[in-house]
Order: C-alpha cells, then structure tokens, then sequence
C-alpha cells in the first residue's frame, strides 16, 4: 500500500485513505475506525478508486458520501457510506481526457482534488492536465449525486496546471493553488458560479520556471492564505485577504526540508503542520493571529518513509 491522502469522517469516527498506485486497476480506497482510547486504527474495507493514482478523499457533511479524485486516469468517483464506515462500490465514475499546452505534464486530464462547496451542494475537481476547474452539482436525494452544473467548469490559463482549491470562511471567495505556473487565482462564488478578480504569484520572484506549487489553506478568521511552494523553494507563501477578497503577499516561511506536498492548520488556527514527502520530517509552526507570520517550534518530528 502508498496511502497518500487522508481524511476524517464528519463525527470523527473514520478514516478514510486513497492508496496511490499508477499500476493498471490497483488504485483504492480504505476506510478504518479510529479507536481514540488506544489512538490506534482498525480496517474496516476497501474499494476500487475507480481509475489510477487516486490522490484525494472527501466525505460529504452527512457522511454518506465518499468522493475519490484518480490523477493519472484523470477521473472522479463516488462511493455511498454505511454508520458503520463501510465503503460501498462506486455509483458514478466520470472519465476525462482532453489535455493542454504542457505536453510533458498536461497529455490529457489529471484531476488532482476534489473540494465541497461550503453549502455541500457542490463539488469542484482542479485538473491539472485541462488547465480546468470542472464542477458539478452534488444531489443528496439522487441515488447518482454527481449531476450537470450551470458552469461546469473554471478556465484557468494555459499551462497553469491547477491543483488544490480552498473556499474562504464567509463562503463568498475561492482560491486554486496552480502547481505548474505557481500561481494562485481568488474567485468571486456567488449562485454557485465563480468570477475569477485575481492571480498573483505564490513563488519567489527569483525563480522564473519549473514551479512545483502544491497546497493552500486559509487561516479559520479567514485573515491569511498560506500556499506551499516545493521544487527548488520549498516554502510556504504568506498572503493577507483584502475583504474584497484579493490577495497580498506578506512573507515566505522556509519549511526545512523538501518536497512539501499538503500541510494543514489545527481548528483554532493556532498551529501549521508541514510534511515534507523527501526529507521524511514533520514540523510545527506557530502561528500569529495578528500578522499572519510563522514560526517554527524548536522539536523537529521525524518519521519513517518507505518505498511504494
């Protein structure tokens, strides 16, 4: 296994993991009960994700529904909940093809998230090989959730590559790392459409190409945007949020190791936790509410990486 995402169910109770394969037909989904007593897990089951290299794991709010995003295969599926945890097969897998200008990174489609609107009743799919963010109507009444939406895509530009995506707090702004440009674009979201009002850089201005852009998350006072920057940076970016929802760039935070893939933030927004994939270390910065700027705390935290 080469579980690569994680998430917790909405009660807390279940994890649900993605194992990235790019072997044909080996790619799954897990899902495992958490024991908080022992703080240990335990296998529950697992199913097919539906195409190869699954990179992403969501749960709807009402826990009864998984949604799995295939970066190689470029396809999203989506899978019912029991109480119990248990991960029925698929009822929907969407297959995409079409690719973009980058013909090293962008051969065809390459969806490498998939993000719930803050209302839930939308689910959005950043494709890194389309240069598109593909959305989609999620219908909970529906035995097959996924349904046509007014816009069904987000254009971003050529050979941007979008990643990961993030919804502001107040629900009124969205945000798309993009991994190859390493840009970052602010939307306007209103009636379940988005309005693109901003891209601004998320690297460095001394480098000029080979961006490696990876992840974002905003501060829980919807204050701060924190994007990671990997390849040859390896830091995280710190931007303040304007109330119209654009962007300033206020500080990088060097991340002491290589290969930042995700990083996240604790509930009350007191702590970032970075992961650095190469290096094989953990470390944890405080954060300040007031300025919005990290610092790393003096234990570093390490742990073992094995080959897939």
């Amino acid at each position: 296994m080469n579980p690569s995402f994680l998430t917790v169910s909405p009660n807390g109770q279940y994890i649900f993991a993605c194992t990235e394969s790019k072997t044909p037909n080996a790619g799954s989904v897990s899902s495992f009960k958490f024991n908080p007593k022992d703080e240990t897990l335990t296998f529950i089951n697992s199913q097919k994700s539906g195409g190869e290299n699954p990179v992403y794991v969501t749960v709807h709010k009402n826990g009864k529904w998984l949604v799995n995003a295939n970066y190689t295969e470029g396809s999203v599926s989506v899978y019912p909940l029991s109480e119990d945890g248990t991960i029925h097969a698929y009822v929907q897998n969407f297959q995409f093809s079409e690719g973009s200008i980058n013909k090293e990174r962008q051969d065809r489609s390459h969806v490498h998230a998939a993000v719930f609107s803050p209302d839930f009743k939308q689910l959005f799919l950043p494709d890194l090989g389309a240069d598109k963010i593909r959305s989609y109507k999620f219908d909970t009444d529906k035995t097959e959730p996924l349904q046509p939406a007014r816009q069904p895509y987000i254009q971003s530009a050529s050979g941007s590559g979008p990643r990961h995506f993030t919804f502001h707090p107040n629900g009124k702004f969205a945000y798309c790392i993009n991994e190859l440009s390493g840009t970052i674009n602010a939307y306007r979201y209103e009636n379940s459409s988005a309005e693109s009002i901003q891209t601004i850089n998320a690297h460095t201005d001394q480098y000029k190409e080979e961006f490696e852009s990876s992840d974002i998350h905003i501060s829980p006072d919807g204050k701060f945007l924190y994007a990671s920057n990997r390849g040859y940076e390896n830091n995280i970016a710190i931007f303040s949020i304007f109330k119209d929802g654009t962007l300033k760039n206020i500080g990088y935070q060097p991340t002491f190791g290589k290969q930042l893939r995700v990083f996240d933030m604790d509930e009350a927004g007191k702590f970032l936790i970075v992961t650095n994939a190469a290096t094989g270390n953990v470390f944890v910065f405080r954060r300040n509410p007031e300025t919005g700027l990290l610092k790393k705390q003096e234990e570093e935290q390490k742990f073992m990486v094995f080959p897939a």
